[in-house]
């Protein structure tokens, strides 16, 4: 079985947001995030992988495969093209959530939004409650 490759680490989360995200908008944006998940979540922020902020934890173990491992309760990456938000479970039962949200695209596993001013932080900070309530009550706290 492949190591999973994204791990917290103790990289300086503001250095990153510094060094990576690639224009002033992202930048603040990127801040205005950090801020907004830290309030939501009660986590501090924290590098995983090469590029991600995340914000507490929850171990895994997929019903699919044997993989398992711990990943963020929500997190994002100020990439080049969009900023990725790693926040909504996925699940038929949550899309109601992102009627609210305003301008955005789906990937597979986050939502991609150009900048913060698009969409609706009040419905940012649902679909994060929801989420991490959903991550918890399957994986348990830990």
């Amino acid at each position: 079985m492949a190591e999973l490759k994204t791990k917290q680490h103790d990289g300086d989360v503001f250095e990153f947001i510094s060094s990576f995200a690639d224009t002033e908008q992202k930048r603040e944006d990127s801040l205005e995030l950090v801020k907004l998940m830290q309030k939501v979540t009660g986590y501090p922020p924290k590098m995983w992988g090469p590029s991600m902020i995340g914000f507490g934890s929850y171990h895994y173990k997929s019903e699919r495969s044997k993989q398992e491992g711990d990943w963020p309760l929500v997190a994002f990456s100020p990439r080049k093209a969009a900023i990725s938000l790693y926040v909504f479970t996925g699940i038929p039962e949550h899309e109601y959530l992102l009627k609210d949200l305003g301008k955005f695209t789906m990937g597979k596993a986050c939502i991609y939004i150009k900048k913060l001013s698009d969409i609706n932080l009040d419905a940012l900070e649902r679909i994060i409650s929801v989420t991490i309530e959903y991550l918890e009550d399957r994986y348990g706290r830990k």
